[in-house]
Order: structure tokens, then C-alpha cells, then sequence
């Protein structure tokens, strides 16, 4: 015979959110809210109550949030997340005696029935709360039970039975004997406003910009450079690799195999007798030079991103100090980097599975903290996928331990899988597949998959049109519309945008070959002159679309995406809102940079509270006209050779006392 285990008579079942049954965290911002829905219920026919537990992980106590029924069995409940760091939630729900013997009571007293039996387990259950209560709370349950008993002797005149005041009460001070706890405590990851809303520029240091007169660029020249980016709108700056670079094997220009004297090489082969990962490149300055541009920046209102590349050049001091962190080949050479029938022989891998792995992942952790230390709160880490996935959720685990506002961005242009395992790890924010999404179909699937399943509770893309490695088809053979259309995507549909400067605003479409993704003349292998000066520049357009952002909420976050019909297939029309409505925002843009298209659009005005047959007027942000729309349906006609997209902010139609039309 089996024997009998007695187990809760509630169910609490399909909680979401969670990431794989609770084993990974979802993320949020400060000031979100976290929405949790279930399944609860219970055999027979007792009501149920259920609250929401939340704390943050290192308060012993839990906060309660009560739960309301929706339909079927389905109970939601929320709470908001003040500060960064890991917050922890779980349900508990019970059978609620009392609001079960209130539900039959009045049906009892609707039917006319004798109720003197049920006043009187009613009164008992009051005395009961009385003592389970604390101070006036106690006093005034046991009054209320007093007066209600008086009322059932009586057989008649007004009982506190059926008063609010005794409901709130008795809700408040419960009987959970019967109460059952989700068998999970699930996980929040909190992090700072910076990791929902943030607009990234990269730019070489080394470069020369307008003005500059001719040597390597230092960090003394890009504090001249923050306000050209600042005035772009621009939050965050990312460098790539500042430390020294390696002499042996050192690429030439155009990836050349074979460097030439003078060649700065790559700034991705790390290290040399100046030191490594906790160094600077002498040429562009000392550590108290990158101290004082950090500081620069943040009068600027930008974040200094710096490049987490974990991979050194054969000069690296750890290829001599602790050659058993590197992979050996039979004939006792170090394995370098290679991608058949690619070599690069100014890298060398390192390899995570080596017997010392203790003290490699030590050292590793420990140039983290070193930068931390020197101010710097954001990294892009470059090519994660190619180390173990254990190593990066010790690594972000620990930092955002003790740092819970350091933010990480994934590189890994990888299989989605393994893109979306790295931001379950802890990756912060991660680069997608946005810079091959071209036609109208292919982006909206893929930013559905984004917004409207459960990748959005773990993942936050940053969208990246070009970066050092990427020259799209579409940018190169495009023209200047591709890339304001490529802007205007990037900067609308997500909250999180970056762009490689200044290629990208001056419109760097040259490829070193067809069929190939990288730059002719890559700034990765050369010092560049950059003329920002260029009048044939998007900067301006640029600063547009970061102003839009700023202003308007609905593009703070990558919720409240929807897509819209369009009856021709280059013109793609989508909306963002915020969850209040307040701020609508609808986009059109066309996505051919050749050729002038017009398209019958909806907009499902009546959807979003619009009053759509009185009209309401739609600001376009990017070009300042006004138009008057009526109904759901309207045509629109872009020239991408002006401007491939309109953004419109909706404006609702309001009418004052002296009856004139306004909006808002």
C-alpha cells in the first residue's frame, strides 16, 4: 500500500514570469514593476486568497503584495523594484474561511434563509482574528465581534457581519492554516535605468578627427571630442581595447598577414613589455589620462564603455608568466587564433580548461575589478561565446555582488541559443541579429520573437547597424538613405542603440571586396582621418533621433511594441506606447534606399483610446509637418532621398469650454 502523505489542498501551478523553471533570473530596471501571474485553485468549493511575496535578497523579511483573480483560475499580483541588486518573489496562497463563509452567507440572506447558525460561526471566526491580530487592530476585530453576536441574539436589525470595515480586517489578519508556498523562489536581477534606455557611440581613440594634426590620437583628444558626441545625443562611449598592443605577428593594413614599420596593428591583440589587460597604450596616454577623460565625460552626461577582450597577443606578460593558460601544439608552439582558413597569428586563445583554471579565472575576475576601480561602470565584452559559460556567471555574479550598477553587453554574433544562454548568465544587454534583418517580414518576426515571448523577461538587445567588423550589404550598396533608414530602425524599434563612428554618420559604405563585410581601409589595422566636419554627414539627423528618444517615453523601453499593416511591402509601419497610453508614437518607414514609395497605412487608433472619426493630428518628429488623420486608415508616401521615415507622435483631439479643437 502506498502510504498517505498529506499535502496542501491549494495548487500553485504556470507561474510566470520565470526563466527555465525558476534556474535563471528575469531582468528589470529600477522603478518597474515585476507583473506575476498563476495558476491557483483548490478542490471543492472554498475561496481562496493569495498574496505575493517579494524581497530584496538581503532584507530576511518578505513584503507581501495581494494577488486579485482574473478569469479561469488565473491570479495576478505585482511589485515595484526601487534599487539595483537581486530581488527574490514567490506566491502563498490558502483557503480563506472567512470570505467563504461570507460569499454563502449573503446567497443564505438573499434566499431568506435562517442565517442565526452562520452569524454565530461568523462571531467565532472574528475571535479567532482577534487574537491573531496585533494592537488597535486586536481591539477593534474583537469589538466587531461583540456587536455582531449581540446582533444574532437579537435575530435581527444591522449586523457588522457584512460591514466593509470587518472584511478588510479579517483580510488583513487571515487564517492561512491552510496555506501553500510555490516550491520556488524565483529570481529579479534589478540594474540601473542604463541597461533599458541607452544610446552607445564607438570610436577608435587613436584616429585623427578634423583638426587634429597629424600622430596617434590620445585621451587628451577625445575629451575634445565629447561634445560633438554629446550633441548627437549620445550616452555612452565605448572604446575598444586601450592596452598595449603586440609587435609579433602585428597585422598590417586591410588585415594584412604582414605588417609594414609604422603599423599600429590591431588593438584586439593585447599585450606587451608596457603590460596587459591592466594597462593603457603609451601613445594614448597614462591611467591618470583615462581617469580625467572619464571624468570629462560625465560633465557631458556619457558613460565611458571600455572593451573586455579576454585574449592576448604573443607579448602578452601572462604567454611568459603563466604559459599553462594557453592551449600547446604537438610541437610545443602556443595555439593561435584561428577561424579555417583564417589565421590570426596576432592572437593567442585563452584556454579555460587548463588544470590551473583557478587562478586563471582569479586573474581574469581581477582585471574586472582593476577598471572598476578606475571609474569605469560599463563593458562590452568581445566575442563571449568562445569562453566556458560556467566562467561568465562566476564572473558577473561576482561583480554585480559587489558593483549591482556595473552593466555588460554580449558581443556574440553566435547561434540564438547561445546568444540567449549568455543573457541568462548575466549579460546585461546583448547585440542581435538586427543588422541582417532587411525586409519588412524578416524584422518584424524576429522582434517578435524579441518582444512577445518569453526572451524579453532575460534578453535586452542593443541594436547596432554597422560596427568595426560589419559593413552590410545594405550599407554598402545603399547610399546615405540606407544608413539614415538603418538609424531610424535601430534608434524607433529598440531602447538600446549603438553605432560605429564616425564611419556611420559619414556614410563609410566601402568594402575591401564583394561578397565581404569588412572596410576597405579598416580602422581596426590603421590610424583613420576622420572629417566630421563633412557637410554631407548624418550627424545632424542623428541628433534628431536621439532628441525623439529622449523625449518620449514609449521609446524608453522595448515593451509596448506593435506592428501595423502596410499594403506594399517596402513600407514597414510599427507603434510603440506607453502602458498608460499617454505617449504613442507611430512609425512609417521605407525601407528601399532607391526609390520613392506610397503605402495605405493602419493605425489602430480606436485600440489606443483615440476618438479616431473626430480626427486627431500626427507630429511628424523628424520633419515637423502636422497631419490630420481620421479612422484607422491613411496613406503615407516617403522619398527615402529626404527622408526615409516619419515618426509621428499621436496628439488626441480635445475641445475646450469655448468649444475650440486643441490637442495634447
Amino acid at each position: 500500500m502506498i502510504p498517505v502523505q498529506r499535502t496542501p489542498r491549494v495548487v500553485i501551478e504556470n507561474v510566470a514570469p520565470q526563466v527555465d523553471c525558476g534556474r535563471f533570473p528575469i531582468k528589470r530596471t529600477v522603478g518597474e514593476s515585476v507583473n506575476v501571474e498563476a495558476d491557483i485553485f483548490v478542490d471543492g468549493h472554498d475561496v481562496i486568497s493569495s498574496v505575493l511575496l517579494f524581497r530584496r535578497e538581503a532584507d530576511p523579511d518578505w513584503a507581501f503584495s495581494p494577488m486579485k483573480p482574473l478569469v479561469n483560475d488565473r491570479w495576478r499580483g505585482s511589485f515595484e523594484v526601487a534599487e539595483a541588486g537581486i530581488y527574490r518573489y514567490t506566491l502563498r496562497a490558502w483557503i480563506d474561511p472567512f470570505k467563504s463563509w461570507r460569499r454563502d452567507l449573503i446567497k443564505k440572506m438573499r434566499a431568506r434563509q435562517n442565517v442565526s447558525v452562520d452569524m454565530m460561526i461568523g462571531v467565532q471566526m472574528a475571535h479567532e482574528a482577534s487574537k491573531r491580530a496585533e494592537g488597535s487592530a486586536a481591539a477593534r476585530i474583537q469589538d466587531l465581534a461583540e456587536e455582531m453576536e449581540k446582533a444574532a441574539g437579537r435575530g435581527s436589525g444591522i449586523s457588522p457581519a457584512l460591514w466593509d470595515e470587518l472584511d478588510s480586517l479579517m483580510d488583513r489578519w487571515p487564517d492561512r492554516a491552510s496555506a501553500a508556498t510555490y516550491g520556488c523562489e524565483l529570481a529579479v536581477v534589478v540594474d540601473r535605468e542604463k541597461a533599458r534606455f541607452s544610446a552607445w557611440y564607438e570610436m577608435f581613440p587613436r584616429s585623427r578627427w578634423a583638426g587634429r594634426e597629424g600622430g596617434h590620437g590620445t585621451f587628451n583628444d577625445c575629451k575634445q571630442r565629447l561634445s560633438y558626441i554629446a550633441d548627437m545625443g549620445f550616452d555612452v562611449l565605448y572604446l575598444p581595447p586601450i592596452h598595449p598592443i603586440g609587435t609579433t605577428h602585428r597585422k598590417g593594413r586591410n588585415n594584412s598577414a604582414v605588417g609594414e614599420p609604422g603599423d599600429p596593428g590591431s588593438p584586439w591583440a593585447i599585450g606587451s613589455e608596457e603590460g596587459g589587460h591592466k594597462a593603457v597604450h603609451p601613445e594614448l596616454g597614462t591611467l591618470a589620462d583615462f581617469r580625467s577623460l572619464l571624468k570629462k565625460a560625465q560633465e557631458h552626461g556619457i558613460e565611458i564603455a571600455l572593451d573586455l577582450a579576454y585574449q592576448c597577443s604573443p607579448d602578452h606578460p601572462y604567454v611568459r608568466e603563466h604559459p599553462e593558460w594557453f592551449r600547446h601544439r604537438p610541437d610545443g608552439a602556443i595555439q593561435y587564433a584561428e577561424n579555417p582558413p583564417k589565421k590570426y597569428e596576432d592572437i593567442f586563445p585563452i584556454h579555460f580548461e587548463t588544470d590551473r583554471w583557478q587562478e586563471l579565472f582569479s586573474e581574469l575576475l581581477s582585471v574586472v575589478y582593476f577598471w572598476i576601480e578606475q571609474g569605469v561602470r560599463i563593458f562590452r565584452v568581445d566575442n563571449p561565446h568562445t569562453k566556458p559559460f560556467e566562467f561568465w556567471e562566476w564572473l558577473i555574479g561576482n561583480i554585480k555582488k559587489d558593483f549591482p550598477d556595473v552593466l555588460f553587453l554580449s558581443e556574440a554574433f553566435t547561434r540564438p541559443k547561445v546568444m540567449y544562454r549568455l543573457a541568462k548568465l548575466g549579460f546585461t544587454q546583448s547585440y542581435t541579429y538586427f543588422a541582417w534583418r532587411n525586409t519588412a517580414w524578416e524584422i518584424v518576426e524576429y522582434f517578435r520573437e524579441l518582444t512577445l515571448t518569453d526572451v524579453h523577461e532575460f534578453f535586452r538587445p542593443n541594436l547596432w547597424p554597422n560596427t568595426p567588423d560589419i559593413l552590410t550589404e545594405n550599407l554598402q550598396t545603399g547610399g546615405r538613405p540606407a544608413f539614415m533608414t538603418r538609424a531610424a530602425l535601430a534608434a524607433m524599434l529598440g531602447a538600446n542603440w549603438g553605432i560605429y563612428g564616425p564611419a556611420f554618420e559619414l556614410c563609410e559604405g566601402r568594402a575591401k571586396e564583394w561578397g565581404s563585410e569588412e572596410y576597405l581601409d579598416s580602422e581596426k589595422y590603421e590610424v583613420k582621418d576622420w572629417n566630421i566636419h563633412d557637410p554631407f554627414s548624418l550627424r545632424e539627423f542623428i541628433g534628431r533621433l536621439n532628441r525623439i528618444r529622449r523625449e518620449n517615453p514609449a521609446l524608453q523601453s522595448d515593451r509596448g511594441l506593435g506592428f501595423h499593416e502596410s499594403d506594399h511591402e517596402q513600407i514597414l509601419c510599427f507603434s510603440k506606447h506607453t502602458e498608460d497610453y499617454s505617449n504613442i508614437l507611430f512609425v512609417v518607414i521605407n525601407l528601399d534606399p532607391h526609390h520613392t514609395h506610397g503605402a495605405w497605412v493602419h493605425f489602430p487608433a480606436e485600440e489606443m483610446g483615440l476618438e479616431s472619426r473626430e480626427g486627431y493630428q500626427m507630429h511628424d518628429l523628424l520633419g515637423e509637418g502636422r497631419f490630420l488623420w481620421h479612422g484607422a486608415r491613411n496613406y503615407v508616401e516617403l522619398d527615402p532621398r529626404v527622408s526615409p521615415a516619419q515618426v509621428f507622435r499621436v496628439r488626441r483631439r480635445l475641445r475646450t469650454e469655448r468649444d475650440f479643437d486643441y490637442f495634447m
